[in-house]
């Protein structure tokens, strides 16, 4: 399949829910871990090719905060993919640069390994200033906690004097999420057959039209990739209005 969607027919922000890793792998009778590292392979290919076809904005959930639950040896397998992605983009530096990639994480940094952060900033604090795409990776993120620290950052600005309470307006709590300053995830898309939010982005996703597959995350190619950008396209948003 050839993308045949016009560019100014393409969404803005696109959000994937990276599942079914875990299921990929048992199905082969390999390690979970496997699974993890086949769809590392995956996101490569898919945020690639959404660099090459101009969207703005790409946000990958990878690693949510209720994560951490999973046996320690999967955590350890993910994490280390983790590095591997953050040294790659560090080889890749002169590439990204070319093609505009920002990279961003979002998500909670406390409990995150040392090191990782520090790959992250470095990674982060490099592609700033680029422009065309930004690509967030959303690692020990959870949708209601992060809305629970905005709150909170706003609750300490009111009680400091800096902002009166009553006219606290909802671009204000945009303005304190991981994203502030992106726009809105247009489409968010989740393969594996499931039809869950699971907690991501659950404040940016309000207006968001969903595209769910029953392709296994490690199997998603870009083909994929064009088939729901096609839907997208085909769909009347009305954002509660008439038309």
């Amino acid at each position: 399949m050839t993308l045949t969607v016009p560019k100014e027919q393409l969404p803005r922000h696109v959000a994937i829910i990276m599942d079914g890793n875990g299921r990929w792998a048992q199905r082969r009778g390999l390690p979970r871990s496997a699974g993890h590292k086949e769809g590392a392979r995956a996101f490569r290919r898919v945020c690639d090719y959404g660099v090459d076809i101009g969207l703005e904005c790409m946000t990958f959930y990878a690693f949510s905060t209720e994560n951490w639950n999973r046996p320690s040896a999967e955590v350890e397998a993910i994490m280390n993919l983790f590095r591997d992605y953050l040294r790659e983009a560090e080889a890749r530096e002169a590439e990204n640069i070319e093609k505009g990639i920002r990279a961003r994480y979002i998500g909670e940094r406390a409990g995150m390994p040392a090191d990782i952060l520090e790959l992250v900033e470095q990674v982060e604090r490099r592609s700033a200033q680029r422009k065309r795409t930004t690509v967030n990776l959303a690692i020990n993120y959870g949708g209601r906690n992060e809305i629970l620290q905005a709150v909170r950052t706003l609750a300490q600005e009111c009680a400091e004097g800096r902002r009166e309470a009553a006219g606290i307006q909802l671009e204000d709590i945009s303005a304190h999420l991981y994203t502030a300053g992106q726009p809105d995830p247009d489409l968010i898309i989740r393969p594996s057959g499931e039809n869950r939010l699971s907690n991501f982005l659950i404040w940016q996703s309000a207006y968001a039209e969903f595209w769910t597959s029953d392709v296994l995350w490690p199997d998603f190619t870009t083909e994929d990739l064009d088939r729901a950008l096609a839907d997208y396209a085909q769909r009347n948003r009305r954002f509660g209005g008439i038309s």
